[in-house]
C-alpha cells in the first residue's frame, strides 16, 4: 500500500523544470512546497539512473517531523513516525522530478533537510452542500493536499442548498433535502428555494451514501489526513426544516431556518444523526457548525420560551449555547470532541470546545483568552470564494478579491494573543465556500494555488517564512505538476493583478483639506477614517480592502480647499457588486461654494445600470466645469429600488 502511495505521489510531480534556473533546480529551497524549515547544501551530488535507493529509520523528535539525507552515496529519511515518512517522500518527490532528465542519469545537489510542521492542523475545508461534487473529486483533492502536507479536510455537508449524507435514522434528509429543482444557487436562493424527490425529473443534487464516506476516510487516512464532518446546527438548517418540519419553531423554513432548541425531538433528531456520523468518520473532532443562526424565531416560540424558562436562561444567546453544550456532552459521550465556529462563543462554550475563527481574528483571540483551542480562518485571508484576480477575467463570486500574494501574507500569530496560550492556536485553516462555485474545475480553479500557500503557512516555521517572489516561484512550479495531472488550476503564470487605479496616488487638490460629513459613513466600512475620500489613494477590486468606504446611507459631504481654488473637474468612482448588495447611486449632484452655506449647482450625474447586472462594476460620476470656488459638495443618492450599500473611493477634486 505504502509503495502504491508513493508511486502516486512521484507522478504528481512529473514536472518541467524551466521557472528556475538549471543551475540550483534540485535545491531544497527553490523547489519544495511547503518550505522546509532546515536547508543545509553539501558538496556533490548523488547521480543516479532510474529510482534512487532510500534508506529509512526512526528517530526522535516532534510529530510529523523528518530529517532528508542526500549525499553521494543515496538518500536517506530519519522519521520521527509513519506521517514523517510520508512528508519526507513527498519532499523527495519533488526533488527528483524537478531532476529527472528524459535520457541519461539525474542528479541531487547533496544537501541535509530538517523539516517539522509549525502547526498540528493544517485544513481544508469545502463545501458540498451548495453544489455536490463526487467522491473522486475529493479524493483528488486530497492527493493534492497530500503534496503540500496539509492534514486535515473539512467537509461541510449540510446546508440549506442541500443534505449530502444518508443518514438511514432520518431518510427524508436525503430522500427530499438533497434536491432542489434549480442548479444555479443564486437563482435558486432568490426563487422559493423549493426541494424536490429524489428521482424528479431535473432534480440537481446528490449524496454520500456511508461506503463512499468511508471509502474517502480509508484514501485520506492513507495519505495522513483526516476527514472531519460538519452538521450545520443551529441555523442554516433550511433543508431540514423542509424535511421534518416538526423539529422547527413553525413559519417557513427560508425565514426560520434555525432548529428548535425547545423541543426534545429536535435533539432526538440530532444525536441520531450523530450517532451515523460518528460511525462513518472516526476523527477526533466533529464540526457542528454554530454559525449565524437567525434566533428570531426562538422570541416567540412557545417551546423555545418554555426552556428558557426551565433552565434560567436570560436570553436566545444563552439558548444557543444550552444547545452547543448538551450537544457537546453527547460528542464528548461518544469519545470525541466537537469544533464550531466562533458564534459559538455567544452566550458562553465550555473550554473543552474548540473555535474556528472566521469573522476575523477577534473571535480566536477571545477564545484562546478562555483557555480554548483555536483554528484561525479569517474570511479576508482564508475564505477561497472571492475573485483571486481581476474579476472582469475570473468567473463570478460571491465578491471580494483575495489574489495569492494577500493569502501567503496572512500571518495566524497576532501580538494581542496570550503568549503563554499560544499552544491553544491549533492552526489554519482554507476555506471553500460554493454559492458561486458550481462545478468541479471550477472548485479547483478558486482553490489552487491559494490553497497551497495556506499549506506553507500552517507548514513552515515563522522564522523560515519565504517572501512571496520566492513562494510565487515554487508555486508556480507546483501548479504545473497539478496541471500535468488533470487539476484546472489558476493561471497564476499569467495573472493580471490589482486594479490599476489602486497602485499608484491620484492627483487631488483636495488632499490634505478638510471634509465634513453631512451623514456618517458606517462603522463596519471605515476605510481609513475621516480623509479616506480625500487621500489620493483609489480602491481595489475588492469592497473590504480598507480604501473603500460603505455608506448605508445617502452620501452628503463638504470639501473645504482653505481658499478659492479653480475647478475644472469634480468626480468619484463607486463599484457595484450585487452579491454583497452594494449598487451604484441612482444620481449625484455636485455643487460649489464661496462660503460654504450658499451653494450653486455643478452637475448632476444619472446612473443607466441596471441592479440585475451581476458584474462588478466600476463607474465614475463627474462633472466637467469652470468654476472658482472654496467649497464643493458631492451628494450621492442610493437606488430606492433596492435597500442597498454605497461605495466610494476617492472624490477628486482638480
Amino acid at each position: 500500500m505504502y509503495k502504491r502511495i508513493l508511486t502516486s505521489a512521484l507522478a504528481v510531480f512529473l514536472i518541467s523544470a524551466t521557472c528556475v534556473s538549471k543551475d540550483n533546480v534540485t535545491l531544497a529551497g527553490n523547489v519544495i512546497l511547503p518550505r522546509p524549515a532546515g536547508i543545509e547544501i553539501l558538496d556533490g551530488a548523488y547521480i543516479f539512473t532510474g529510482e534512487p535507493t532510500v534508506k529509512v529509520a526512526r528517530k526522535k523528535g516532534p510529530a510529523e517531523s523528518y530529517t532528508l539525507e542526500i549525499s553521494r552515496k543515496g538518500v536517506k529519511i530519519l522519521a520521527a513516525d509513519d506521517a514523517g515518512e510520508f512528508y519526507a517522500r513527498q519532499s523527495l518527490a519533488q526533488l527528483l522530478n524537478a531532476a529527472k532528465k528524459e535520457n541519461g542519469p539525474a542528479s541531487l545537489q547533496c544537501q541535509i533537510i530538517e523539516d517539522y510542521p509549525r502547526f498540528p492542523y493544517r485544513g481544508l475545508h469545502i463545501d458540498v452542500s451548495r453544489h455536490f461534487y463526487s467522491i473522486d473529486f475529493l479524493k483528488k483533492q486530497v492527493d493534492a493536499m497530500a503534496m503540500f502536507k496539509m492534514n486535515r479536510l473539512h467537509l461541510h455537508l449540510t446546508d440549506a442548498a442541500g443534505w449530502r449524507m444518508e443518514i438511514e435514522s432520518w431518510p427524508r434528509l436525503t430522500e427530499y433535502a438533497a434536491w432542489r429543482p434549480e442548479a444555479n444557487w443564486k437563482a435558486w436562493w432568490n426563487g422559493d428555494r423549493a426541494y424536490v424527490e429524489e428521482g424528479t425529473p431535473g432534480a440537481y443534487g446528490g449524496y454520500y451514501t456511508k461506503e463512499e464516506l468511508k471509502s474517502l476516510v480509508e484514501y485520506a487516512a492513507e495519505r495522513h489526513i483526516t476527514v472531519i464532518p460538519e452538521i450545520e446546527m443551529p441555523g442554516h438548517s433550511e433543508e431540514v426544516l423542509a424535511a421534518y418540519p416538526e423539529v422547527g419553531c413553525g413559519g417557513n423554513p427560508e425565514t426560520h431556518a434555525d432548529l428548535c432548541i425547545g423541543k426534545e425531538v429536535t435533539f432526538k433528531m440530532l444525536e441520531d444523526i450523530l450517532d451515523e456520523v460518528i460511525e462513518v468518520f472516526p476523527s477526533e473532532y466533529i464540526h457542528i457548525g454554530g454559525d449565524e443562526a437567525g434566533k428570531q424565531a426562538w422570541k416567540t416560540c412557545p417551546d423555545c420560551r418554555r426552556r428558557m424558562k426551565e433552565e434560567g436562561l436570560e436570553n436566545v444567546d444563552e439558548l444557543q449555547s444550552y444547545m452547543i453544550r448538551r450537544i457537546e456532552k453527547y460528542v464528548n459521550s461518544k469519545g470525541r470532541k466537537i469544533i464550531g465556529w466562533d458564534e459559538i462563543l455567544e452566550g458562553g462554550v465550555s473550554k473543552t470546545a474548540t473555535v474556528m475563527s472566521w469573522r476575523g481574528t477577534e473571535g480566536g483571540i477571545s477564545a484562546m483568552n478562555m483557555g480554548n483551542d483555536v483554528i484561525m480562518c479569517p474570511g479576508s485571508y482564508c475564505y477561497l470564494d472571492k475573485a483571486q484576480d481581476a474579476p472582469f477575467l475570473e468567473p463570478e463570486s460571491i465578491g471580494g478579491y483575495l489574489p495569492l500574494e494577500k493569502v501567503f501574507g496572512y500571518e495566524p500569530v497576532e501580538p494581542t494573543m496570550p503568549q503563554k496560550g499560544l499552544d491553544r492556536l491549533l492552526g489554519v485553516q482554507a476555506n471553500l465556500w460554493t454559492e458561486y462555485v458550481p462545478t468541479e474545475s471550477h472548485a479547483e480553479h478558486m482553490l489552487w494555488p491559494r490553497a497551497a500557500a495556506i499549506a506553507e503557512i500552517g507548514w513552515s516555521p515563522a522564522g523560515s517564512k519565504a517572501d512571496y517572489q520566492d513562494f510565487r516561484r515554487r508555486a508556480l512550479i507546483a501548479m504545473n505538476a497539478l496541471k500535468d495531472n488533470g487539476y484546472a488550476v489558476f493561471d497564476l503564470e499569467n495573472e493580471y493583478g490589482e486594479r490599476k487605479a489602486a497602485l499608484s496616488p491620484v492627483t487631488n487638490k483636495a488632499i490634505g483639506r478638510k471634509i465634513r460629513y453631512v451623514k456618517p459613513w458606517h462603522r463596519s466600512y471605515p476605510a481609513s477614517g475621516e480623509t479616506s475620500l480625500i487621500d489620493g489613494q483609489c480602491g481595489g477590486w475588492a469592497n473590504n480592502d480598507g480604501r473603500w468606504m460603505g455608506f448605508l446611507s445617502d452620501i452628503n459631504v463638504v470639501i473645504d480647499l482653505g481658499e478659492p481654488t479653480d475647478i475644472h473637474y469634480i468626480g468619484a468612482t463607486f463599484l457595484q457588486s450585487a452579491g454583497p448588495g452594494i449598487f451604484l447611486p441612482e444620481r449625484v449632484e455636485i455643487s460649489v461654494s464661496d462660503d460654504g452655506r450658499n451653494f450653486t449647482p455643478a452637475g448632476q450625474c444619472f446612473n443607466d445600470i441596471p441592479v440585475s447586472d451581476p458584474n462588478l462594476i466600476f463607474r465614475d460620476f463627474n462633472v466637467i466645469c469652470n468654476e472658482k470656488a472654496r467649497y464643493v459638495r458631492y451628494m450621492a443618492f442610493r437606488n430606492p429600488a433596492v435597500s442597498a450599500w454605497l461605495f466610494v473611493d476617492e472624490i477628486v477634486v482638480n
